[in-house]
This record gives C-alpha cells, sequence and structure tokens, in this order.
C-alpha cells in the first residue's frame, strides 16, 4: 500500500466509537432507522484480504469505494466484537474521513421493546394490541366506505355455532363530528394508523423483534464523508480457529530422483460472512495476542504518583551473537535478457569433487542454500536450451550468506561454460571459454530432460508464495479462496521436491530392540515448513506418519513415521578399569587424574532383504567425553548421532567408547611414606617430582622429630613440676615435728636443684619451639613453591 504524503490525501485514522443511537437515534438499530427512512442504507464493504495467525487470531481487510458522503457496513459475531473494538482501523484514501462507526446494541429484544411505546414485548393478539393502544387516531377502509377517527373500544366476538365457531376482533371508533361506528376486523378490512410517530416506532419493534431471530448478528457501521469516490480500507483482528499444516512426502521408486513435499493448510471460517474471493495468507509465527473485553464498560481505582524527582537511565549491555560454524549461498539464475530462469537445477560440490546439496531455482529464478561449512565450493548449473554453467572457487565465510547470480548461455546441455566465481557478482557466461565435452546417448539425455521438466513442474505447481512476514513467514496463496461461512477447506501452500535419505534410528529411551523407519530430511527450499503432521508414500502406498516440527530453510532434521520390523539394536554397556592420565601438584595440593573407559557395544541384526542404514542415537552425558577415534554424525544437545550401514542378512557390532576423568585428591601437608610407595609403585611419578615428594617426606620428619623433642621436654618439665608439689605438701605436713628442721632443709635443697632444671628444661624448649617454627616455615614454603603437570 503506497500512502501520498499530501496533507489532503494523508490517511485519517482516527475515528469514534459512539454511542448506541449516537448515528441512529436512541434504538441503536441502523436497520430500523433505514426502515422510517431517516438514515441512508449502508452498503457492504468487500472483504478482500485475510491473514491467519498460529496465535488463533486473523487480519481481515476491508476495501472498497464509497461515493460522497455513505454509509459502510461489515457483518460480525457477537464473539468478534471486542477484538474489532480494540484493532480497528479505518483508512480513507482519498482525502475523505472517518466521521463515526456503530454497531447494534447486544441488550435483549425484550429489554429494547420495553423503552417504546409500542405492546409488542409480550406474545399478544391483535386485540390486546388495538385495546392498549385505545385513543390513538386510525382510518378503516372496508368495501364500502371508509371511516376515520379515535379508537374507541375492543371486544372480541364469537360466531357461528359447534365447531364452525370463529372469534373476531370487533372495534368501535369515534369521529370528530361525534359519530360512533362499529367495525369487524375481518377479510376485507384494513385498520391504519394516523400519527406518523406511532407507526414509526411500530415498524421499529417489528424490526427489533426480527433482529432478535438472529441473536449472534452484529453490524459494525462506519460513517464516511467526502467528495466525490474515495476508497475505504478498514482492518481488524478477530479470533479464529488456529489454522492446521499437514504434509505429504513421496518418496519415488527411482532412487536417483528426490523425494516429493507437498503441504496443505486447514483453514476454518468461523467469522460473520462469507470469504468470497479474498487474498489469503498464513502467517507461520504466533504474534502475542490477548483477549479482552473491551465493549463493556469499566472502571478502574488509578493509583496516586507522587511528583518525580529524577529520572536517570541506567546503561545497559547486551549479549553479542553466538559464533556461526556454517554460512549460505544464494544467487539467481536469469537467461542472456537478464528474464527469470525457473527449474534450473543447482548442484554444489565441495573441494572433494563431493555432491553436497542439489536444489532447482523457483518462479522467480531465486536459489538458496543453507548450512555450508566455511571454505571453496563449485557450482554447477544446468536447463534445458541452455549451456552448462560451472562456477568454480566460491567462497563461503561462516555466518556470511553469500551471493552468485548467474546469467546462463543459450547453447547445448552438453557444453561446458566454466567461469571463476566472485561472491556478489553477476557471472556472465557470453565471454567465458566453452569447454567440449562428449556427446551423451540420446536415451540419457532425454531422461535427465525429462527429470528436469518434472523439477520444474513441481516448483510451479505450488499453490502458494512464501515470503517473510515482518519476524514471521508468510505462506500467500497465489490464487484467491471463496470459503463459506462456517465451513472449511483444504488449501495448498507446498509443493517441491527435497532432500530427504531413508534411515532407522535407534535410542535406548524406546525401549525397544526395534528402531524406528525415518527420513533423514533437509529442507533444501527458501520455504519454512510450518509444524504439522505428516504422511509418507512409499513405493506406491502408505508408509506411515507422524509429527514435523517448525524448520527453517536450509535446516535438517530426523523424521520418523514407522516401526522398522526387520532391524533390531541391542545395547551393551562395559565398565574398563581405569588408569592414571595425569599428576598434578599445585596449591598445596597433588592430584591424581585417572581415566574411567565405558564402552557400549550396539549390536546390530539386519532380518530384511534389503540393506540398511542406521542412525544410533548414543546420549551425551556430563563429564563424558567420547574417544577421539570415534566420530559421530552430527550431534545435538542430548545425543550423538553414528551412522552403521547394515547389509541384507547380516549383523554388525558398533562400539562407542567415552572417557570418564576421576580426580583423587591429596594434602601435601598429610602426604605419607604410604602414599609415596602406592605412587611408585603404580610408576605413576618422574624422577623430578619423586626427588621432590621425598625432600617433602624429609622436611616433614625433621619437624616432627623437633615437635617430638619438644613434647619430651614438656613432659620432663611437667614431672619436675610435679615433683616439686609433693615436696611442698610435704614439708606442710612437718610443722610442729620433731624432724621438721632436719626434713625441711633437705626438701628445700631438692626444691633448688628442681628449680634450677626446669629452668634449663625452659630454655631448651624455647629453643626447640624456635627450630620447629623454622623447620615448619621452610615446608610450608616448600610446599607452596611444589607446581608440577606430568602426564602419564
Amino acid at each position: 500500500m503506497r500512502v501520498k504524503t499530501h496533507v489532503q490525501i494523508a490517511v485519517v485514522l482516527s475515528f469514534a466509537v459512539l454511542t448506541v443511537g449516537m448515528l441512529f437515534g436512541q434504538s441503536g438499530d441502523p436497520q430500523n432507522e433505514r426502515v422510517n427512512g431517516t438514515e441512508p442504507a449502508a452498503q457492504k464493504l468487500p472483504l478482500r484480504r485475510v491473514v491467519l495467525y498460529k496465535s488463533g487470531v486473523g487480519y481481515f481487510e476491508h476495501t472498497g469505494q464509497v461515493k460522497g458522503n455513505e454509509n459502510v457496513e461489515i457483518d460480525l459475531t457477537s464473539a468478534q466484537l471486542d477484538d474489532v473494538l480494540k484493532s480497528l482501523t479505518a483508512l480513507d484514501m482519498n482525502g475523505g474521513r472517518i466521521a463515526g462507526a456503530s454497531y447494534n446494541s447486544k441488550d435483549p429484544a425484550n429489554h429494547q421493546l420495553g423503552a417504546l411505546s409500542v405492546p409488542v414485548a409480550e406474545k399478544r393478539t391483535l386485540a390486546d394490541l388495538l385495546l392498549a393502544l385505545r385513543g390513538a387516531q386510525v382510518a378503516i377502509h372496508t368495501g364500502s366506505e371508509d371511516f376515520s377517527g379515535r379508537l374507541l373500544s375492543v371486544e372480541e366476538k364469537t360466531k357461528g355455532e359447534g365447531e364452525t365457531q370463529t372469534q373476531n376482533c370487533e372495534i368501535s371508533v369515534l369521529s370528530d363530528a361525534g359519530e360512533m361506528r362499529s367495525f369487524r376486523i375481518e377479510p376485507g378490512t384494513s385498520l391504519r394508523f394516523l400519527d406518523a410517530k406511532l407507526e414509526q416506532q411500530l415498524a421499529r419493534a417489528l424490526g427489533l423483534l426480527d433482529a432478535s431471530h438472529a441473536q449472534d448478528a452484529r453490524r459494525l457501521v462506519l460513517t464516511a464523508t467526502g467528495s466525490g469516490a474515495h476508497e475505504l480500507r478498514v482492518s481488524y483482528l478477530s479470533e479464529v480457529p488456529v489454522w492446521k499444516t499437514t504434509y505429504r512426502i513421496v518418496i519415488p521408486e527411482n532412487a536417483s530422483e528426490k523425494p516429493l513435499l507437498q503441504g496443505w493448510a486447514i483453514v476454518d471460517n468461523t467469522v460473520g460472512e462469507d470469504w468470497n474471493n479474498v487474498e489469503l495468507s498464513l502467517a507461520a509465527g504466533a504474534p502475542q495476542s490477548f483477549v479482552q473485553q473491551i465493549s463493556q464498560p469499566y472502571y478502574a481505582r488509578r493509583p496516586v504518583m507522587p511528583m518525580p524527582v529524577a529520572f536517570q537511565l541506567t546503561p545497559q549491555t547486551h549479549a553479542e551473537t553466538l559464533s556461526w560454524e556454517t554460512g549460505s549461498l544464494s544467487g539467481t539464475v536469469t537467461d542472456p535478457q537478464h528474464a527469470s530462469v525457473a527449474g534450473a537445477e543447482v548442484s554444489i560440490f565441495d573441494s572433494n569433487d563431493q555432491r553436497l546439496v542439489q536444489t532447482t531455482s523457483d518462479s522467480e529464478g531465486d536459489y538458496r542454500v543453507f548450512g555450508l561449512p566455511a571454505g571453496k565450493y563449485r557450482v554447477e548449473i544446468t536447463k534445458t536450451g541452455f549451456s552448462k554453467t560451472v562456477i568454480k572457487d566460491v567462497e563461503v565465510e561462516p555466518g556470511e550468506a553469500a551471493s552468485v547470480d548467474t546469467a546462463l548461455r543459450v547453447g547445448q546441455m552438453a557444453q561446458t561454460v566454466t567461469v571463476m566465481g566472485s561472491a556478489g557478482a553477476l557471472v556472465e557466461t557470453e565471454n567465458a571459454s566453452v569447454a567440449s565435452v562428449s556427446v551423451e546417448e540420446d536415451s540419457v539425455r532425454a531422461a535427465r530432460d525429462a527429470q528436469e521438466e518434472f523439477l520444474a513442474a513441481a516448483q510451479t505447481i505450488s499453490a502458494a508464495r512464501g515470503r517473510p512476514l515482518g519476524d514471521l513467514f508468510e505462506y500467500k496463496i497465489r490464487d484467491k479462496v471463496s470459503i463459506q461461512k462456517n465451513q472449511s477447506a483444504l488449501v495448498p501452500i507446498v509443493q517441491t521436491d527435497v532432500t530427504a535419505e531413508k534411515i532407522a534410528l535407534w535410542h535406548a529411551g524406546m525401549n525397544s530392540p526395534r528402531p524406528l523407519r525415518a527420513l533423514w530430511f533437509t529442507n533444501s527450499n527458501n520455504l519454512v515448513l510450518d509444524g504439522g503432521t505428516f504422511s509418507v508414500v512409499d513405493g506406491g502406498s502408505f508408509a506411515g506418519e507422524g509429527f514435523i516440527d517448525s524448520m527453517q530453510p536450509g535446516e535438517k532434521r530426523i523424521i520418523s513415521y514407522a516401526a522398522d520390523l526387520g532391524l533390531q539394536v541391542i545395547a551393551e554397556p562395559s565398565l574398563e578399569p581405569g588408569r592414571v592420565t595425569r599428576v598434578r601438584v599445585h596449591g598445596g595440593t597433588l592430584t591424581r587424574i585417572s581415566a574411567v573407559a565405558e564402552t557400549t557395544v550396539y549390536t546390530l541384526h539386519n532380518e530384511d532383504s534389503s540393506a540398511r542404514t542406521v542412525i544410533i542415537e548414543h546420549p551425551v552425558r556430563q563429564g563424558y567425553q567420547l574417544d577421539p577415534l570415534i566420530h559421530p554424525e552430527e550431534k545435538t544437545a542430548i545425543a550423538y548421532r553414528f551412522r552403521v550401514n547394515v547389509e541384507a542378512k547380516k549383523s554388525v557390532e558398533f562400539r562407542v567408547r567415552e572417557n570418564r576423568l576421576v580426580n583423587a585428591e591429596y594434602a601435601l601437608g598429610n602426604f605419607s611414606e604410604e602414599i609415596l610407595k602406592i605412587f611408585l609403585q603404580g610408576r605413576e611419578l618422574n624422577p623430578a617430582l619423586e626427588q621432590a615428594l621425598r625432600q617433602l617426606l624429609a622436611q616433614k620428619n625433621a619437624v616432627a622429630g623437633l615437635e617430638a623433642a619438644m613434647k619430651a621436654k614438656q613432659s620432663e618439665s611437667e614431672e619436675v613440676f610435679k615433683d616439686q608439689s609433693r615436696l611442698r605438701e610435704n614439708m606442710k605436713a612437718l610443722r610442729g615435728s620433731a624432724e621438721e628442721k632436719a626434713l625441711t632443709e633437705r626438701y628445700t635443697r631438692e626444691l633448688d636443684a628442681q628449680e634450677t632444671q626446669l629452668a634449663t628444661l625452659r630454655r631448651e624448649i624455647a629453643a626447640l619451639e624456635v627450630q620447629q617454627k623454622k623447620a615448619q616455615a621452610e615446608l610450608d614454603a616448600m610446599i607452596e613453591k611444589m607446581a608440577f603437570d606430568i602426564p602419564i
């Protein structure tokens, strides 16, 4: 949509959702107002475009022309109203404006009829109605005369006898001249109210009764003002059923041909009107949406906010993009006049001449290949009616999108045009050298041409065109779609050749020796494949079905669809004795690192008459590392995937060896001769570390010897002190005795000698303590400085 910038043609977005009755009187029913002629009839605004999302909402766009000041209406259901009110956007594209919008009330009919003076809310007979309107001016017409006046009375009278009895309504009318007449309301007699307002109210009441029969019908009316013809565009969101995706994968009998992927979308129309020739798009994404009953009046308690003192935005940092290991290659294939060439076969070869990817250009001549490891590639492009083009040395960088556009040269496919590649440039082939090649056999060329025509046809059959839609991906249906209200349809969205390898998949979590039949499926086209069910047709018959998650272009994934009853897989784990692989000494700790090896033996028995390619999923376990001699085909977040080929009626063993490192730590301060002997017996020490450990033990022994000497001196000192205490007690006991003088002198001499001995012991203990602290400091320094890292 192009929006002009001129002020007079600026899009008018503002409109008012007016209260019921502001545009159409107090009844709130625009159709009833049109009955009495006070409001011009509104025209339908056609539905032109529908976009459905995975979050259960749809985007609806109505477009049409109006002349001058005119009303337009859109039919809705009650379930749509809240979503429409919170998302409605009205655009006048030619300088007009939207004066307002209204919708019919949801009040019950009896409640609305109760506000009218015409008593039709209850189930009433004609007599009840006329009796309630006594005094109204009426005009009576019979076959022979006309009479007018005020309605005076109403009676119901019975005529006839038995089963032929009938009841008739008889009224009395008083004319302005005072004449009173009675009339029987019967065929040929008509009655009309002369009060125009009363007649309008009766018509309005009957209109409300009629509208109450369709209780879910809601009508949105917009008033557009302007001069001449001007275009309106009205869009809104509405809750709709989630559209579903289902795929068919057709595996050809010829192994050289690629499988065909066919995708369908299941779409349901549950809104208030038919979809007639609308542009339908299906978005593979789920934008945020919510339900809010905005049509109901609400009052909210507002918080009290203090005046702000200051506000500062704190600087923020954001994580950098993760590094990419692969890149992509894209380009456009054209003819010499630079017109798009659809269905051109594009093959990508690596430096070992192995073909990695084969794809075809789409209807716009575009191709794109994802997931290419960094390196240089050879690109070959072939198409019937053109020479084969070979582009060498096309470089792909990790995380980058390389681009090579190619203009083909008209000629025979047996001729090859070779040029050097340059990412981002147009490869011209008019002046390139043409290499002569051997002429192919007619049958081979015919078969290849037929295959190319099939691939090109498969590209053109697709009923949807994929393209980005903001952050989402859109399947835009090529042809306009018609789906009646409350009906569903199956819409084709994808039909293209894909890359898929038939495999058998097994992992321990299956709790069964039987693997699954599966496809190692690559989304080799430019479309995002939305998640959904899929069924597989193999050999012309049904082979199984499953579910596929959403896949981005270039993404590779395994999808399973059946049990493989011709194959068995048995897994037997075994634990090997650990061996020391490294000894480290650092920070006062000796760490002994041992490698514990665990081998899982997978035995595969192929009981079928055809060979199998089996993918074994071995779990990724924390702390375990694969043996460097084995390499998985692929690694996921939870498993390694190994490829094992098993011939028919054969058995194969496949071993997965893993190593787990176990650390045993020893504090050097507690290192002993016994631990040293264990290391020496296992030959886990080199001479330098052995010598350092022996020096450490010698220093530990020196410290221990000094500590033992100190303890001995302290024990001797304690014995002397105890003996002194004994002597003092004895001296206290001799007081007043005959031997007091002699023994006291003796004990005094002994105490004096012991004091001299204690003083000597204290000096010796202090000296030993100094030596012990020095030796301990030397030991601590030796432990701190010791650092070794010895692989075994």
